[in-house]
C-alpha cells in the first residue's frame, strides 16, 4: 500500500523513538537554569549571522526558493523566540493565584513530531527546538523533502550544542527516509504533533490520532484608509511583499486603499520597487499562476519577480522588487483575490470604511479566514471596527504583516514560527504557537472562602424565589 513504510523506514523511526524516549527521560530531570543555558546554547548555533547565512545559502540553492538577501533576517526570528522563552517559567511551579488558592506546574508534553516545511528548513527546526527544551521535550524532525539537508544541518549543528553542554543529543532528532508516508507515521506515534506547512500536511496531522497544532492558510490583506501615512505604507507593504520573495502566508497579497489616495499610493508603491502590470501581462501571470480550477502552481511560488515575469512571457526592469496588479473582482472565480505566496499583490479600491469591510469579508470568504489582515490607519474607530469583524486570529496596526504577525521586537505578539488561525482555518488555537503550546500544565488547588453569590445576584430581575419554594 502506498502508506506503508519500507522496512528500513520502520526501523528508522522504532530507534528514533527509542532515543527519543531515553533522551526525555533525562531532560525531565533538568531544572530551570539547565535548560535555560541549552536554550541558548542550541539558539547560537544556528543564529550566529555566519552559521545562518550559510543555512540560509544552502536552502535556497537546495529547494530553488527564496530571497537569499531577506531571508537572513529570519535569524532575528530566533533571537525573539529565545527572548520570550528566557523570561517565562517551565520547571516547576509557573504561576501562583493566591486569591484563587491555585497554583500551576509545567509539565513536558513528551515527543514532540515537528514538520518543516520547505521555506523555512532551518528557522522552523532552530524555533521549536527553542521552545521544546525550554518546556523538556524532545523533539522528531519531519523535513520537507525538497529542503531536507538543510534541516539536516540544522539540527545537526543544534545536537552537537547540546552535546557540548553534557546534554543528550537525542533531544533532537531529524529523519533522513522522508516522505508522506514517513511523516504519518511519525506523528502516529508522537505525544504531540506540530505541523507547519502546507494543507495537505496539516489536515493529515489533525487526522493522525495525536494531539496537534497546525495553520491555516493565509491571503494577507491591507486596508489602507484615507488617514493612512502613504510613505509609511508603500514602505511596509514593499518589505513584507518582498520578505523572502512573498514567501510566507504573511506576505501582502491585497491591498484595499481607499479612492482619495489611491493613485498616490499607487504612486509610491512603483517608487518602492513595484511594477505595474498592464491587462496583457496580467492575463499572462494568472496563465502561469494558476490552472483552470484556480489552483495555485507551483514553479511561481517564492520566486523574484523578474523569473515570474519570465515564466509569464514578459520582461520587467531589473530593479523592479514585486509586481502590481489592478484586482478585477473579488471572488473564487478572480484568482488574483487569493493567496498568491510570490513577489505579486493585488490592489483595489473603496469608497467609504463600510464597502472596505465588505470587500474584506469577500476576499476572506476565498481564502485566509483565521490567519490576519493589517491596517494603515490613524482612524481609532476604523481600527476598532475592522478588529470587531475581521474573521482573524491577528490584526497588524501601520507594520508590515510578513515581519510582524509572528512577533516583531517593535510589538507584543509571541515570536513563532506558526501562526495558529483558530476554527475559521481549522486550527484549535487562534493565536501565535508559544512556550505555553509546548507544555501540560498541572492544577493544584487549595481551598478558598467560599465565593458563592446569591441567587439575586446571579440570575438578576429573572430570580422568582417562588419557584424555588
Amino acid at each position: 500500500m502506498a502508506d506503508e513504510l519500507r522496512t528500513e523506514q520502520q526501523e528508522e523511526l522504532e530507534a528514533a523513538f527509542e532515543r527519543a524516549r531515553k533522551a526525555l527521560a533525562i531532560i525531565a530531570t533538568y531544572d530551570q537554569e539547565k535548560v535555560d543555558r541549552l536554550c541558548q546554547a542550541v539558539a547560537w548555533s544556528v543564529a550566529n549571522k555566519k552559521t545562518f547565512a550559510r543555512l540560509v545559502e544552502m536552502g535556497i540553492a537546495e529547494s530553488g526558493l527564496g530571497d537569499p538577501v531577506s531571508r537572513m533576517g529570519k535569524r532575528m526570528k530566533i533571537r525573539g523566540v529565545l527572548r520570550d522563552a528566557l523570561r517565562q517559567k517551565s520547571v516547576g511551579i509557573i504561576e501562583e493565584i493566591p486569591e484563587k488558592g491555585i497554583v500551576k506546574y509545567a509539565k513536558p508534553v513528551g515527543i514532540i513530531a515537528s514538520i518543516i516545511p520547505t521555506t523555512n528548513p532551518d528557522l522552523t527546526p532552530a524555533g521549536s527546538a527553542v521552545y521544546a527544551i525550554k518546556a523538556r521535550d524532545v523533539v522528531i524532525f519531519s523535513p520537507h523533502p525538497r529542503a531536507k539537508n538543510t534541516s539536516f544541518e540544522t539540527v545537526r549543528l543544534m545536537r552537537e550544542a547540546l552535546e557540548r553542554e553534557g546534554a543528550p543529543a537525542d533531544i533532537l532528532q531529524c529523519l533522513t527516509q522522508v516522505n508522506i508516508p514517513m511523516s504519518k507515521a511519525l506523528m502516529a506515534q508522537a505525544d504531540l504533533v506540530l505541523a507547519t506547512g502546507g494543507q495537505a500536511m496539516v489536515r493529515a496531522a489533525y487526522s493522525s490520532g495525536t494531539p496537534a497544532y497546525g495553520v491555516g492558510a493565509g491571503n494577507s490583506t491591507m486596508i489602507i484608509d484615507e488617514t493612512a501615512n502613504i510613505e509609511e505604507a508603500a514602505r511596509n507593504t514593499m518589505l513584507s511583499k518582498t520578505s523572502d520573495f512573498g514567501s510566507g502566508c504573511s506576505a501582502d497579497g491585497n491591498l484595499v486603499i481607499e479612492e482619495t489616495i489611491f493613485d498616490k499610493l499607487l504612486a509610491q508603491l512603483v517608487k518602492e520597487g513595484g511594477y505595474l502590470a498592464n491587462e496583457q501581462e496580467k492575463a499572462k501571470l494568472r496563465a502561469v499562476m494558476w490552472d483552470d480550477e484556480g489552483h495555485r502552481l507551483s514553479d511561481t511560488v517564492a520566486i523574484a519577480p523578474q523569473q515570474l515575469a519570465k515564466i509569464a512571457g514578459f520582461s520587467i526592469p531589473a530593479d523592479r522588487k514585486f509586481i502590481i496588479v489592478f484586482g478585477d473582482g473579488i471572488g473564487k472565480e478572480h484568482f488574483f483575490s487569493g493567496e498568491k505566496l510570490t513577489t505579486l499583490l493585488a490592489v483595489y479600491k473603496f469608497s467609504g470604511f463600510d464597502n472596505a469591510l465588505k470587500m474584506m469579508h469577500a476576499i476572506y470568504n476565498v481564502g485566509g479566514k483565521g490567519h490576519s489582515v493589517g491596517i494603515y490607519s490613524f482612524d481609532d474607530d476604523h481600527i476598532h471596527r475592522l478588529a470587531l469583524e475581521a474573521p482573524v486570529s491577528r490584526i497588524m496596526v501601520r507594520q508590515p504583516q510578513s515581519k510582524a504577525n509572528a512577533g516583531a521586537f517593535n510589538n507584543g505578539m509571541p515570536m513563532t514560527s506558526s501562526l495558529g488561525c483558530g476554527t475559521w482555518g481549522g486550527n484549535i488555537v487562534s493565536e501565535n504557537v508559544n512556550l505555553k503550546h509546548y507544555m501540560n500544565t498541572t492544577w493544584v488547588a487549595r481551598p478558598i472562602p467560599e465565593d458563592k453569590p446569591s441567587d439575586e445576584e446571579l440570575f438578576g430581575e429573572f430570580f422568582d424565589p417562588e419557584l424555588e419554594k
